[in-house]
């Protein structure tokens, strides 16, 4: 499927009628479209859905508005509600090798006095199709089915909402399903399943046929019931997700302002003097009680031992002078002792031995007292050195517990003193911020109360189907079931389990093929080339896992937010090269979160790859004149979208237009 032209006629900022060629060649698939913020780029998106889908297009500007309603608002202020607005789209599509191309113009406008009329016109091949338009929502689904267009229709800021694990697994539950054709395998099953009970049916009695149909009725409101509770969850999700991103941005304003420190300043402060208070008390014990203490005297440590020195000295003085007398009374006993034993040479010899001993204690008795210290002089010295060593321990102790505890002082300090100044604003941040959490947390519990339903719903769902089943199984062949119905029930329960196996086995081949398209998509886009090296999807609940370079699980967490983004565009690269690359891409502002590294690597990578046809709507800061001229070689169109601020218009002219007010022309 191919976009070849979309026109415009008073749709929204689009005064009178604006047309684009849209038609690419070989060599070049891109259409780019440039144009500042709110001149319109969006709404282009919005008509090409708007124009295929009408009340089940996902346009960006309805929110939570009524179709009616978005119709009106629609179109241009400067137009007459009378003449309304008009939408058409182009496009070729090849069914059974021949190329078909469809014209849908969609357009509405306001009577006096009357509701909105809306009407639909489809032209295939330039004739009219009157029959076409009355079932064109199924005849677009299988040309285009909705929730295939939302991966290759998108908007480039919402990548990161892409890039998140559940999302990821709906791309791939859609794309294997609706884009690869699982789903027709299912439809199939599901229709034979149709066929067997409609036999079944057809061969009971009056009674049971009743309540058969009874049953198949309840099953229907249950299914429709069930289909709208799943399309107010999908409505609610989005709301959700947009109110904590809201919530996100207040807390992250908030805490930029200092609210942090706002909220806390109460504990701050009784903490801050907590510290204070035990900092002085260390500081106390330090001063008053150690510092008053001997512990001065460790400055002393050089006196402290020449004292020491001195008082052994006086000490050993003493003791000589104590002894003197007493050897010499020792000495003479001993020579007369030993003067008839021994010869005059030995008694000569022991008495020059005595006599030098007793010499050298007089001349330690003779050596002065400086000091005159006290006789318990050694003992007070030793008995201060432990005192001294014990001081000194507990000394650092308080010294380290004082340097924490200033440390602490400080860093409340400074926090307390980044209290902001403006309380009023801080307080509105604050009121802010907490807004923004209760609408997530009522968002939360109306969304618990929907899945409360939607399980409810199931649960009878799966009763009354499974009563239907009973009931079925109750009732006999009717006599006027003739063999052939019967064959035809055996080969169609033997069909199905043929399809059974033959849809396992699809979905495992797409999903095989699909996990090394994304891997090598991934692979081009990145700069960090190691990151991952392996990935795969779970066939169950299509979820995707990440293996980094060192064989292990990779959390998308660990991925920055350009690579989560990148990762969401390879999902969807893979996804198309899988496809074939039969569809186009719109791709609105596709690099607005991107830094520059990584808008190369889409620019060099993706874009002139990403299909026959890629349609990009960017803002000049997004793709500027080094980057355009990166693409330019794969560019087959490209056009300028110009806003009058004064009328509020917005027209369309060719060429891109530069930053400095230089237009290109393609």
């Amino acid at each position: 499927m191919l976009l070849r032209n979309i026109t415009l006629h008073d749709f929204g900022a689009y005064r009178g009628e604006q047309s684009l060629d849209l038609t690419t060649e070989k060599g070049r698939p891109i259409v780019l479209i440039g144009g500042l913020n709110g001149c319109g780029k969006t709404t282009l998106l919005d008509a090409i859905q708007l124009a295929l889908y009408g009340n089940r297009a996902r346009c960006s500007g309805r929110g939570n508005s009524s179709y009616d309603t978005y119709l009106r608002e629609s179109i241009n202020r400067l137009a007459d509600p009378e003449d309304g607005a008009r939408v058409a789209v182009e496009f070729s599509i090849l069914l059974e090798g021949e190329e078909h191309r469809y014209h849908v113009s969609r357009s509405w406008r306001i009577p006096a006095g009357k509701k909105l009329d809306e009407s639909l016109e489809i032209t295939v091949n330039g004739k009219p199709e009157w029959g076409l338009s009355e079932g064109w929502v199924d005849h677009i689904e299988g040309l285009l089915p909705l929730e295939v267009a939302s991966l290759f229709f998108f908007d480039g800021e919402k990548l990161e909402e892409l890039a998140d694990p559940d999302q990821a697994s709906n791309i791939i539950r859609s794309a294997v399903h609706s884009l690869l054709g699982v789903s027709g395998v299912e439809r199939l099953r599901t229709d034979l399943l149709v066929l067997e009970r409609r036999i079944q049916t057809s061969a009971a009695d009056e009674g049971s046929q009743a309540k058969i149909a009874a049953l198949g009725a309840e099953l229907e409101e249950l299914a429709s019931a069930i289909g709208d509770a799943v399309q107010r969850r999908g409505s609610l999700n989005n709301r959700l997700k947009a109110a904590m991103y809201r919530a996100e941005q207040a807390r992250v304003r908030f805490a930029k302002e200092g609210g942090e420190v706002f909220r806390r300043f109460a504990t701050l402060k009784a903490e801050n003097d907590g510290v204070a208070a035990t900092l002085k008390a260390t500081n106390d014990t330090l001063v008053n009680t150690v510092a008053a203490g001997p512990l001065p005297l460790l400055l002393l440590r050089e006196q402290l031992d020449t004292v020491r020195e001195h008082a052994q000295r006086e000490h050993r003085a003493d003791q000589a002078a104590e002894v003197l007398s007493v050897l010499r009374e020792r000495d003479s006993w001993l020579t007369d002792l030993f003067r008839d034993a021994t010869g005059p040479d030995q008694i000569a010899r022991i008495e020059k031995e005595l006599s030098a001993d007793r010499e050298e204690r007089d001349a330690q008795a003779r050596a002065p007292r400086e000091l005159n210290v006290p006789h318990d002089m050694l003992a007070q010295l030793s008995a201060l050195d432990d005192t001294l060593s014990r001081d000194r321990t507990l000394a650092v102790e308080l010294v380290e517990r004082a340097i924490k505890e200033q440390a602490r002082f400080d860093a409340t300090d400074r926090l307390l003193a980044s209290k902001p100044e403006d309380e009023d604003e801080i307080r509105s941040l604050m009121d802010a911020q907490s807004a923004a959490l209760d609408a997530v947390s009522v968002l939360r519990a109306e969304q618990a109360r929907i899945e409360t339903d939607l399980e409810e719903l199931r649960a009878r769902h799966r009763g009354q189907d499974a009563e239907l089943e009973r009931e079925l199984r109750k009732q006999k062949l009717h006599d006027k079931v003739d063999k052939m119905e019967a064959r035809v029930k055996e080969y169609s329960a033997s069909t199905r389990g043929i399809l059974e196996r033959y849809a396992a086995a699809l979905l495992t081949r797409h999903i095989g093929r699909l996990e090394v398209a994304v891997l090598d998509s991934f692979s081009k886009l990145m700069r960090k080339k190691n990151l991952v090296a392996d990935l795969h999807i779970d066939t169950k609940d299509f979820s995707l896992a990440l293996t980094g370079s060192d064989g292990q699980p990779l959390e998308s967490g660990r991925l920055s937010a350009g690579e989560r983004q990148l990762l969401a565009l390879s999902l969807l690269w893979g996804v198309a090269r899988v496809a074939g690359n039969r569809l186009p891409s719109v791709i609105d502002t596709p690099l607005g979160r991107l830094d520059s590294k990584h808008r190369e690597q889409l620019v060099e990578r993706y874009f002139p790859h990403a299909g026959d046809q890629v349609l990009l709507l960017s803002t000049d800061e997004e793709i500027d004149e080094r980057l355009f001229h990166k693409l330019e070689s794969s560019i087959a169109r490209s056009y300028t979208l110009t806003h009058d601020n004064e009328t509020f218009t917005t027209s369309v002219r060719q060429g891109y237009l530069w930053p400095t007010g230089e237009t290109h022309v393609a």
